[in-house]
This record gives C-alpha cells, structure tokens and sequence, in this order.
C-alpha cells in the first residue's frame, strides 16, 4: 500500500505546536485542568453591591448604576430605579493584552433624563491587583469608600478585582469587553454554556385487541383501526374491516419518548365512513409516568384500557359517558434495552443502552482543547462591513458544549477545555464552527446561524496519551460549489483508563442486545431516528441561552439521507477503490499464467508443490503473509487525525447542476424543465444500474439451470460429469487432482488457446429467465 496522494494545501490538516498549559510553573499537578489551552489573562472586577448612595437628582432619588471604564473599554451595569441600596452581582473581564492602561476606575453614577450625575468612584492600580489562580477560592469581595464627593454624604462600593485566567469559576458568566455593543436581551446568547440532551427511550405499544365497539352505523361492515398519539407523532395500525365488534390486530406501534415525560399516549380506535373521513369511537389516554419499564426481550403484563367517547387534556372522561363499556387491549413498555438512534451509526458519539443498568465500565476520557479559528470568512454586513461573530459547538454522547461568541473577529480566540467520559472508542466526536445571528436579542428573531464548518474526530484513530494538536480545515458545501471558510485549531487528547476494557469492547456488538435479539426494521429506525432529532433539536433550544434547531440538526447531519448524484459519485468509486486490489491480484494472476516473468512463474510453482504436499501449511502461510503485511505497513501508518476529504467527497469536481439539484428542497421548488431533465438523467442512469442488476440475476439463474432441467441436455451433460468426476476423485488421491489441475491452470501460454474455455462456453450456453421477462 503506498501513501495516499496529499490534498491540495488549501484543505490539507495542518499539525500545529501551541504554547500548551502554562497556567503555573511547570512541573505543577494543578495545571492538569486546562493543560490543552493556552493561558488568557484577564482582569475581573466584580460588582456587588453599594449602600448608602446619596441622591443627586431633582426628586431626591437615585437611580443608580455602575461604570467600569479601562483605556477605551467601558461597561455598565443595569440601573435601579430609586433605590440607594442596590445589589447587582455582576463580573466583568478585559483581556490583559488588549489593556492600555494602569489603573481601572468603578464609577457609580445616577441616571436622569438629561444628563447622569456623578455620585462616586473607586479607582486601583493594575500593578497592585492581585493574581488569582485556581483552585484557590475565589477572592472576598470588600466594601470600598467612594471618592470624588464634594458634598454631603459619601455611599459604599463592595467590589473584588482580580487577575485571572479563563479557569476562572467567574469567566462563564462575566460580561466581556468585546461584548459591548450587544444589547442586554442578547448578552444570553453569547455565553459558553454545557447542555446535555433529554434521556430518550423508544415506547413500544403493541395494540392486541378492542371489544365491544359499538360503529355509529350497524348495517355496514366497520374498517376499524387504531391510532396511537405521541406529541407530534402519529402512528396507525393495518385497517380490520370484519363484522366482528372485537377486532385483533396483534401490531407494534414504535415511538420514541423523551424524559421528563411531557406528552400522554392517546389510543384512538376509529372507523373509516368513507374517503378522508373517520369516526372515532373511543379514545384512551395513559401517562407515560405509569408505564412499564424493560431492559430485555421478555414481555410486559398486558393492560385493558376503557375507550371514552370524550376526554379532556388532563385524560378525565365527561360524566354523560360514563357508561361507555367499549375497552382496548394494549401492552406498553418504555424499552430501555435499545439505544436510540439519533445520529448515523456511521459517525456515532454514543451506543449505550437507555437504561443505566445495562452500561458497560467506562474504558477512557476525551478531552477537547478549542483554541482558536483563523481565516474566517465574513458572514454578515455590518455598518457597511463584512463582520463574523463565531462560536463552537462539540457533540460527543449525550454531553453538547458550547464556547462563547467572539464578536466581530476573523481569528477569534476562545481558549475553552472539556471532557467526556468514553464508553466506547469506536466512536466520533463532532465539532462545528457558527455565526451567532442572534446578537440584537428580540431584533434578530427569525435569523438562523451561519454554518461555518464542522470537523469529526473518530477516537480508535487517536494513540492514547497523545496529544493532538491540529489545524483542521473549515469546509463547506454551497450551491456554488466548495469552500474554506477558514481553519479551527484543536488539541484533542484520549486518555485510556482500561486496557482490558477497551480491548474487550472490539469483541462486543456495536450495539445493545436487544437491537439484535429483538431487532427493528429500517423503515422503523429510519423514522425514530427523526423523531429522536427532532426531539433533541426542540430540548436544546428551550435551554437559555438556546442551541437552536439549524445548528443541532447540522450536528446530527439530518438531511445525510437525501439523494445526492455527488455522494453517490463518492460512494460508487469508493467500491472501485476496494475492488482495486482484488482486480489487481487477478491481472498478476494473469501475468503468472501467462509466464510475463518466467522466475516469479516458477516461484509460484514451487510454492503450489509444497503447498500440495504439506496442506497443513497453507492457514499458517496466509496468516503469516497477513503479518508481514501488516507490519511493512506500519510505516505509513497515518500520524494525523482523519478530516474531511474534499476528493473522498467528490466536492471540487461537482457539476454546478449536481450541486444545485442537492441543495433543492423536498418537495422539489425549481421549474418543471429542469425537474424533467434531472428526472431523464436519473433514468439514464438507473438504467445502466438496472442492467448491471439484470446480468448479476442473469448469472444467478444460470447456477441454478444447471440442475433444473430447464435445459434438458445441458442438465444431463452435467448429471453426467457430476457422476464421472465423483468416481474419478473416489478413486484418485486428492492431493494428485489438486497437483494436476493447478499445473493445468500455470501451464505456459504455448499449451493455451485464445478461445474461451469449454467450462465456460458451456456455462453461457446455459439458460436464464430474461427471455420470460417483459
């Protein structure tokens, strides 16, 4: 195997060597939390409270708030109306290296209509600040005497200044200097925040039987189904059209359920009068708190439940209905023996089970170091200017992280480490880069955020131990064709807690038992998987501040399953690409029979002779070849991380009309031309598949001609054979035949014929079905 081309350089993976750690003297243990970031420093000033403010304005109130004024940068607090006493509880940060100058000034002024009064203020020396660094406890906050009061009385200010790092307890939640022209209804949104998604359980309802409905009209036969409700999931059973008032259906209705339990499951049996139009005779409502939970295969206790021709949202039936005496039969369970699906299992973060039970001993941590983006392109206007204001997100099992914005910076810096624990190293982290849209709060309703890039990292490609720090290219696919949006560096670590454990998980499913023993077909996985996205996407941004539904359904890669002439491309010489090698083996196979290389000819003759004589060796010959072909390609052994390929994806050849017919919604939104001539291309190319698919059933048919009698002579031809081949290998050593017949097979080209062989002329000979075919 020789090494892969290279990319060009504009997509390549860069390995870069970042000033690591560096947040204490070397050799120091507590440095371990943040050792794949680099160190910023920033100054803190926390604002706590004031007491005893004078009142400045006309009606002997104070409306007070404070001012944090720095060289250029300047933060406010929110202002209270009359109150002298106010408490605001607020930190600010400023970067250390984008300070001007040596001392910070806390003013506390009184806002009017007119102008705002000053009331006082608290000046320090930067070079007098103390440095914190943690894990030491965050610093006192003191009460402080305002100066600058010419008359009357003087209030206190309870602050704490500090120097520190982005380790700092404080620097989530502090307000950052580059945040200044955000309103504060969109302060939330630029954040760093942890999510980490709803617990989802698939719910299986098996609907077994109703009794005693009662049709609103008796002289016809009913078409009685059930229809089975979950939030915005809607399932039907198969239609029973019988006279009998006990239908049976014995169906599984799969849905999936997010926990806490929001929705009830309602049970609708219904009778179809006619052509989109039902009658419902009796509904049933379960809560899901009361449903039964199961780790296995085996079965829960079946439950009657009464059918109400009315019920109310809360599941109480009406009085009037009462006597209603029309029951179901159902079995529910939440079954937490699956794991529910809800990205491809190709680039899956997680496999466990729902239920805690059934997990296995965690085998490592990951941990994630996001430093920093460089090159970013410009995603918005602003004032007449291109403007990006980026932010990262990392999926790995249920745990979603989010930096915080960078406002209006194309090299934004971000500085931020997290873990996860890994269950399975078989699996892949998924990291994306966006533009925040929503910076003006209630104005920016509506926007989506900008994709900018994602990157995925697989963990059994990662050496544990090993730091990896790398430039990863950020690539995205328009109508226009592809694009680098910019580079993210990351230095990703996978640290193994358990050699045996991490060995053991090769020998185990990928997933749970139950999706083996009791498996579920993929039309079923197909539609819960989108269920469970859509459930996820809809949690996560309820959160505040919210992961929105654009970026989590790019995280998840909801739309993978679309068509696309590109991927199909990427796919089709992918298999080309396997096949490559077997192609290969026989074109030297070939050349062997063809004596192009008499010394290698006879290499292969003496190897067949021994191998002949002393059959024994042949297992122990392949496994050893295999060996040495593993360790000869030790050497080119990948060194870096996976990342995507544009050439793997076909991305750079595309044609624009390729492009634009992927990026076409579903339904189709462009003119009927240009549906009419993508739809006469896909037939064309159908076709050729359909071809392909014909010859292969056309080989198969043969096969099986051979002893069908369909061809009465050419099955007694090989009766024939069948009889004197068995009599010959009765009598004859194997050994001899196997000698014999791999001499006839290398025997030299001078003993050959251009001519197909008997064998297989006799096999073309043979009979198919294509000519029964319409």
């Amino acid at each position: 195997m020789q090494p892969q081309r290279p990319q060009p350089e504009d997509y390549s993976l860069k390995e870069t060597t970042p000033h690591l750690g560096g947040f204490m003297a070397a050799g120091d243990k507590r440095t371990s939390t943040y050792d794949l970031v680099e160190q910023m420093q920033y100054l803190y000033v926390r604002v706590v409270k004031a007491k005893d403010l004078p009142a400045k304005d006309a009606t002997g109130s104070c409306d007070p708030y404070v001012e944090i004024k720095l060289g250029n940068y300047k933060g406010t607090t929110c202002y209270f109306e009359k109150n002298t006493n106010p408490e605001w509880n607020q930190v600010f940060a400023f970067p250390k290296e984008r300070i001007q100058s040596s001392y910070v000034e806390v003013i506390v002024k009184d806002k009017d209509f007119g102008k705002d009064y000053f009331i006082g203020r608290v000046v320090f020396d930067l070079n007098e600040v103390p440095k914190r660094v943690p894990p030491d406890s965050p610093l006192a906050p003191e009460w402080y005497r305002l100066e600058g009061c010419k008359e009357g009385k003087v209030g206190e200010l309870m602050l704490a200044v500090w120097m520190g790092s982005q380790a700092d307890e404080a620097f989530p939640e502090a307000w950052h200097s580059d945040a200044a022209t955000v309103p504060s209804d969109g302060l939330a949104s630029i954040r760093s925040k942890v999510y980490l998604t709803p617990k989802l359980w698939y719910l299986r309802v098996n609907v077994i039987e109703a009794q005693d409905l009662v049709p609103s009209d008796k002289n016809r036969y009913p078409e009685v189904y059930v229809k089975a409700t979950l939030g915005n999931q809607v399932l039907r059973t198969r239609i029973w059209a019988n006279k009998n008032a006990n239908p049976m259906w014995n169906e599984d209705l799969m849905f999936v359920a997010a926990e806490p339990f929001e929705d009830h499951l309602i049970l609708s049996v219904e009778d179809r009068i006619a052509q989109n139009k039902d009658d419902v005779l009796g509904k049933a409502i379960v809560p899901l708190q009361n449903v039964d939970r199961r780790l296995d295969h085996r079965p829960v206790h079946s439950r009657w439940c009464n059918l109400e021709k009315h019920v109310s949202a809360d599941g109480e039936q009406k009085k009037k209905d009462a006597k209603f005496s029309s029951r179901i039969h159902v079995r529910i369970s939440l079954d937490g023996g699956y794991h529910v699906l809800d990205e491809s299992t190709h680039y899956s973060s997680d496999l466990r089970a729902t239920a805690k039970q059934l997990w296995k001993p965690r085998v490592g941590v990951l941990e994630l170091g996001i430093l920093n983006a460089q090159g970013l392109l410009p995603m918005k206007t602003k004032d007449g200017r291109g403007t990006t204001d980026s932010y990262c997100v990392a999926k790995y099992g249920h745990k979603w992280v989010r930096t915080r914005t960078i406002i209006d910076s194309f090299n934004p810096k971000w500085n931020e480490q997290y873990t996860w624990d890994v269950y399975d190293p078989c699996t892949v982290i998924t990291i994306g880069v966006f533009d925040n849209c929503h910076l003006q709060g209630e104005k920016a309703k509506g926007n989506n955020d900008g994709r900018i890039g994602k990157v995925r990292i697989r963990l059994s490609t990662l050496e544990a131990g090993k730091v990896y720090t790398h430039s990863y290219p950020l690539i995205i696919l328009l109508p226009t064709g592809v694009k680098k949006m910019g580079e993210v560096q990351l230095a990703v670590r996978f640290t193994c807690s358990s050699l045996v454990n991490m060995m053991q998980m090769y020998s185990q499913p990928l997933l749970p038992k139950m999706h083996y023993i009791y498996p579920l077909s993929v039309t079923q996985l197909d539609n819960l998987r989108l269920q469970a996205t859509q459930m996820v996407s809809m949690r996560l941004s309820r959160a505040e501040p919210p992961l929105r539904k654009e970026v989590v359904e790019y995280m998840l890669d909801v739309d993978s399953h679309m068509w696309s002439m590109r991927k199909s491309k990427a796919n089709f010489f992918r298999i080309m690409k396997l096949l490559a090698p077997l192609v290969g083996a026989a074109k030297w196979f070939g050349q062997i029979c063809e004596w192009k290389n008499p010394l290698t000819t006879v290499l292969i003759h003496v190897l067949f002779i021994i191998l002949v004589l002393y059959p024994e060796l042949i297992l122990p010959t392949i496994f050893l070849y295999l060996f040495l072909i593993g360790i000869w390609y030790y050497r080119w052994r990948p060194r870096q991380p996976p990342h995507m390929d544009t050439r793997l994806s076909h991305a750079e050849t595309s044609h624009p009309d390729e492009l634009d017919e992927e990026f076409d919604t579903f339904p189709t939104s462009r003119s009927q031309d240009l549906v009419r001539m993508r739809y006469d291309r896909l037939r064309s190319i159908a076709g050729r598949v359909q071809t392909l698919v014909g010859d292969l059933a056309t080989q198969g048919e043969r096969l099986q001609s051979l002893l069908s009698w369909r061809d009465p002579r050419a099955t007694a031809i090989f009766v024939t054979f069948c009889l004197i081949a068995a009599v010959v290998l009765y009598l004859t050593p194997f050994r001899m035949v196997a000698f014999f017949a791999g001499l006839y097979l290398l025997r030299h080209p001078r003993f050959r014929h251009r001519l197909p062989s008997v064998p297989l002329n006799f096999f073309r000979r043979l009979p198919a079905r294509t000519d029964s075919m319409l």
